[in-house]
């Protein structure tokens, strides 16, 4: 399973990145290889100052070694050894009006000391973080999220995308950090479930991300902007980066596994902006989104 997960992964990347380029027209991907001390290592592909994309990641990693005591201690195992791979990604692009986008999907395997799996889940999603919000592109998103979905389980959708909603949630803001879209986690071996029917999951939500995002870009990518929404922009991204840093349990697992920091950090934008006790106008565009982030929306009913 692994090596096949390994391999689709390889692939996927190759598909979003040629699409980016197509896409951006201008910037392509710069493609860093690295390796892990400790065992594998990744294909890291990173987009900037394109026309379309401000900043951009595409990565692909495979690590494998002996659990850090931390992580032992968060599995609640001990001499543990594991394999993880995954693709994550994450593009910010130039326009306020295209919004921010974040995927991942990714395999973990668990083994004891004779080298035998213990474990092993899937794990993944994708959503989005708009700076204005066009509910078309929001009911698009999830309705592409939900027929991928829908394919393989009915209560996949209601129940991944209430996850959604729960996780990338800024708690110490109150407040979404965008609109969801899909989150799952510890996807394991059940009475309805094999590995392969959870492989044919997770990369049916993979091959839908192209068709998930790429419409919207393309819909705004031209659209005029303001300074002023540039700027909100940029406020914004920085309620992004708070997630980042505080909530996100990939970046932690990353950081805890001597993981490529720049592989790791990719996710961060260029540019950011932090001001003190900021408030949007009332009943602006802004204030909307924000009334939104702290009221998650059924999209597919709304």
């Amino acid at each position: 399973m692994k090596d096949k997960f390994f391999k689709y992964i390889h692939e996927l990347q190759d598909t979003i990145t040629s699409k980016l380029e197509a896409i951006d027209g201008k910037a392509r991907f710069k493609e860093d290889l690295w390796k892990r001390p400790e065992g594998g290592g990744g294909r890291t592909r990173v987009i900037e100052n394109g026309n379309v994309f401000e900043k951009g990641g595409v990565n692909i990693s495979g690590v494998h070694g002996k659990l850090p005591e931390s992580m032992q201690a968060y599995f609640g195992v001990e001499d543990a050894d594991f394999f993880a791979c995954g693709l994550s990604l994450v593009l910010h692009p130039k326009n306020p009006m295209v919004p921010t986008v974040h995927a991942n999907w990714r395999y973990f395997e668990m083994y004891d000391q004779n080298g035998t799996i213990v474990d092993q889940w899937f794990g993944g999603g994708q959503d989005l973080t708009p700076y204005y919000l066009f509910e078309e592109d929001a009911i698009h998103f999830h309705k592409t999220c939900k027929t991928a979905c829908d394919k393989h389980h009915p209560e996949f959708y209601p129940k991944y995308k209430a996850r959604c909603d729960e996780y990338f949630y800024n708690t110490h803001r109150n407040e979404a950090r965008g609109i969801g879209g899909l989150f799952f986690d510890y996807c394991k071996i059940s009475d309805d479930m094999t590995m392969q029917n959870w492989y044919d999951f997770v990369t049916e939500v993979g091959d839908s991300f192209l068709e998930a995002y790429v419409p919207i870009v393309e819909k705004r990518k031209d659209l005029e902007y303001t300074k002023a929404q540039r700027d909100w922009q940029e406020i914004r991204r920085g309620r992004y980066v708070e997630f980042n840093l505080v909530h996100d349990k990939g970046t932690l697992f990353g950081l805890k596994t001597n993981g490529r920091i720049e592989s790791i950090l990719m996710s961060l934008p260029p540019h950011v902006q932090w001001v003190y006790d900021h408030h949007p106008e009332t009943s602006s565009e802004e204030e909307k989104l924000l009334h939104v982030l702290q009221n998650p929306i059924d999209w597919i009913n709304v």
